[in-house]
């Protein structure tokens, strides 16, 4: 009875764990054609390349806002996000160099 138990807990375990993961795969936006590049809105360290000047790639961003630095969002809201160091004050589709305050 205990073998029964703990394989049945296990098998329902297994089934949450595979579930959970379909449901947050199919919530993410999937990187491609409906996606563009938005420099100036990834905060410190969570950038997806490019970071600039000093950084490699993806989380290397030393500060939050990097001009350099861009971000995956969906096509068409870059430039409807917000970028307090942008000169327009939204992400752009270019790397771009910070308004200084």
């Amino acid at each position: 009875m205990s073998n029964t138990l703990t394989s049945t807990t296990l098998s329902a375990a297994a089934l949450a764990l595979a579930l959970g993961s379909a449901l947050t795969l199919s919530t993410a936006p999937a990187v491609g054609a409906e996606m563009e590049k938005c420099f100036g809105v990834a905060l410190k360290g969570k950038n997806d390349c490019a970071a600039g000047p000093g950084t490699t790639c993806a989380g290397t961003s030393k500060v939050d806002y990097q001009g350099g630095a861009w971000k995956n969002v969906p096509k068409g809201s870059c430039e409807k996000t917000a970028s307090p160091t942008s000169p327009t004050g939204h992400g752009q589709l270019a790397a771009f160099a910070e308004k200084k305050s």
